[in-house]
């Protein structure tokens, strides 16, 4: 958790500020602080943005920033854009904040279920060489975390198909 700030502080001091705040959302849910920053400048802007527009801001190579942006359009996060007669790409927002962050989060824990109801399976097949009342402990368990994780995927898939207002 952040000290709270207790001086004034400078326009630009503060847009630092909130952009940290962007880059702490995006890595709560297993993210790049680099895709937070790069939505929160997309956010205070109501134009396209140049990527070297946004290297400068968030002082990330262009490189970097272009890999971002890949994955962030990807998600449907972000569109970019060719000015005519202008060789620089821009970026926008693209879409509602909300349900890129509901994506988000429902498209992290989709992949994090998956993979551990894999990894289960793989436990049951090494509890094939333990001793009978072993093998049964350790079946016993991972039968009654797979039934979590189903219950958990059931959550994961009611939220994926809410509709925001």
């Amino acid at each position: 958790m952040k000290k709270p700030i207790t001086s004034p502080l400078t326009p630009e001091a503060l847009e630092k500020e909130i952009l940290e705040s962007f880059a702490g959302i995006a890595e709560t849910i297993g993210y790049s602080p680099l895709h937070g920053k790069i939505i929160g400048i997309l956010l205070f802007n109501e134009k396209p943005i140049s990527l070297s527009h946004l290297a400068k801001e968030t002082g990330y190579s262009p490189s970097m920033i272009s890999l971002s942006l890949d994955f962030l359009e990807v998600m449907g996060v972000v569109k970019k854009i060719k000015k005519p007669g202008d060789r620089k790409l821009y970026v926008q927002m693209e879409g509602d904040l909300l349900d890129i962050l509901r994506r988000a989060i429902v498209m992290k824990a989709k992949r994090g279920i998956t993979n551990t109801l894999k990894e289960f399976e793989e436990y049951k097949h090494h509890a094939d060489g333990m001793r009978p009342e072993e093998k049964k402990r350790i079946i016993r368990m991972i039968t009654i975390l797979e039934k979590e994780m189903q219950r958990l995927n059931y959550y994961i898939t009611l939220l994926s198909e809410i509709k925001l207002p």
